[in-house]
């Protein structure tokens, strides 16, 4: 009993020791988003506060990022304005913040082709921690890791994003 209960008190002491290891999220306490504005040609993206620049960041895009997406699987990062419209801290691309595509507009324009407008766009990290070669996403934003941990903190959700060519 006595073996038991040491090999219990030291599984415990372990997984607190793991736990209190684990990375953890930075908190944000500055003025808050009020919208995301990407330019892809510039492969840059802003966090604004009223008129203010925030953050600044490298991107990449989709693997074929000039003009607007307009089918799933065309590879294109989508233009316009949209909404960030949930975060997902457990995506396969390290952390994830939802971009509400495609909206009416987009939906109208992949009808007019007979075709699906897709979904699922994101600004989210890598799964290695590192950039890849440039512009490989699917039709995504993509920083570091460290980049969308501050970016996960920063925006909330129903925040604007401007995506201009």
């Amino acid at each position: 009993m006595r073996t038991f209960i040491f090999g219990l008190l030291a599984a415990v002491t372990l997984a607190v020791g793991a736990l209190s290891a684990a990375p953890s999220l930075p908190v944000y306490d500055g003025p808050q988003i009020t919208a995301v504005v990407v330019h892809k040609a510039a492969r840059r993206m802003y966090l604004v506060a009223g008129d203010v620049v925030i953050r600044a960041y490298d991107i990449e895009l989709g693997f074929a990022p000039e003009g607007d997406k307009q089918v799933e699987g065309d590879g294109k990062t989508p233009e316009g304005a949209y909404r960030i419209n949930f975060k997902n801290p457990n995506s396969n691309y390290y952390l994830s913040l939802g971009i509400s595509y495609p909206n009416n507009r987009d939906r109208a324009e992949a009808a007019a082709l007979g075709k699906s407008p897709g979904g699922d766009i994101f600004i989210h990290g890598t799964p290695s921690g590192k950039l890849r070669a440039k512009d490989w996403t699917y039709g995504c934003i993509a920083v570091t890791n460290k980049e969308i941990e501050e970016i996960f903190a920063m925006v909330k959700t129903g925040t604007a994003i401007f995506i201009h060519p």
